[in-house]
């Protein structure tokens, strides 16, 4: 069987969880097995939907003390589940909850992990060959994976939730789920965007914005797009963007349909976290700028005045 991890933060199945289970699904047919879901804690009113994108059955382990991510109490039920089930192949996204809880899920099953692939898996006799990109995306490695169990990371974007089947009835799975150690507080969070691991669409923008207060046309480009903001560090470090919109090495690494970058000129340590972005167009008025070597469209100009010609032609097009 293969067991996908379906995160659902405060209650809410994530876009990640959709593209796990469709690589999931995929992956079990590969195999000639079955794919099922899991989801923690007593608030997910949605967990149903996870059939429709591949899983044949979807379990919920409700227990409020899963409402909260504690990644040793994570780990310690996940490997409940996936021996209660005889799973044999693992499958979770590679967010900030996948990090925290795929190693310790490996140790506790003496399992291979490979973490962030990026590619549907090929079989290899009783091993499963995955792709990931490395050293800061300049190039793709294959890794064999071997045992009996076998954990995958799915980076965001990598795979395009496909949806093909009906929901299905949530079932009950009754695992012990021992007492954890972090204690949460409170909780902060942004509400209204896409987050930026998750975003198809992102409008990025640099130190040649000149000053936060032209941040406006940005935000009107984002807007008409239907995109999410970014930005490069020396942004962030200014106090012009808040930290969570910093992309780079560094920042938030993304895999964007289409990433816009205004007014970046594209150092390494940028280039490192976007270059996996299926499509970049370049903003600048510097030919030199070395973010024009990277991109798939580059326009050469004052940003101050493409970027509201852009923002207008775009809203024409969408109004016919």
């Amino acid at each position: 069987m293969v067991l996908v991890f379906a995160e659902s933060p405060n209650g809410h199945i994530k876009k990640a969880a959709f593209e796990a289970v469709t690589y999931g699904k995929k992956t079990a047919a590969l195999l000639g097995t079955s794919c099922a879901a899991v989801v923690l804690g007593d608030k997910v009113a949605d967990a149903g939907q996870l059939g429709q994108y591949g899983a044949d059955k979807v379990y919920q382990i409700s227990n409020a003390g899963l409402n909260n991510l504690d990644s040793q109490v994570y780990a310690a039920v996940l490997a409940g589940v996936a021996t209660k089930l005889g799973a044999t192949v693992l499958i979770m996204s590679h967010t900030s909850t996948g990090k925290s809880v795929a190693g310790r899920l490996a140790v506790r099953l003496n399992a291979g992990l490979v973490s962030g692939v990026n590619s549907l898996p090929e079989k290899d006799g009783d091993s499963l060959v995955v792709k990931k990109s490395v050293f800061s995306g300049k190039a793709i490695v294959d890794y064999k994976v071997d045992g009996a169990v076998k954990i995958l990371s799915l980076m965001g974007n990598a795979l395009r939730p496909e949806s093909s089947a009906a929901a299905v009835q949530v079932e009950s799975l009754d695992v012990p789920v021992p007492a954890g150690r972090v204690t949460v507080k409170s909780t902060k969070t942004q509400e209204g965007i896409v987050p930026l691991p998750e975003a198809e669409l992102v409008v990025s923008a640099g130190r040649g914005m000149k000053e936060s207060t032209n941040w406006g046309i940005v935000e009107d480009l984002a807007n008409a797009l239907g995109a999410t903001t970014a930005c490069s560090r020396p942004v962030a470090d200014s106090g012009w963007r808040p930290h969570h919109e910093h992309v780079g090495q560094t920042g938030i690494a993304i895999r964007p349909n289409l990433y816009i970058a205004i007014g970046i000129s594209g150092a390494i340590q940028h280039l490192a976290g976007v270059n996996n972005s299926k499509v970049i167009v370049v903003i600048n008025k510097d030919p030199e700028a070395p973010f024009f070597k990277a991109a798939d469209y580059g326009v050469l100009g004052d940003l101050f005045d493409v970027v509201p010609a852009l923002t207008t032609a775009v809203k024409k097009y969408k109004q016919g």
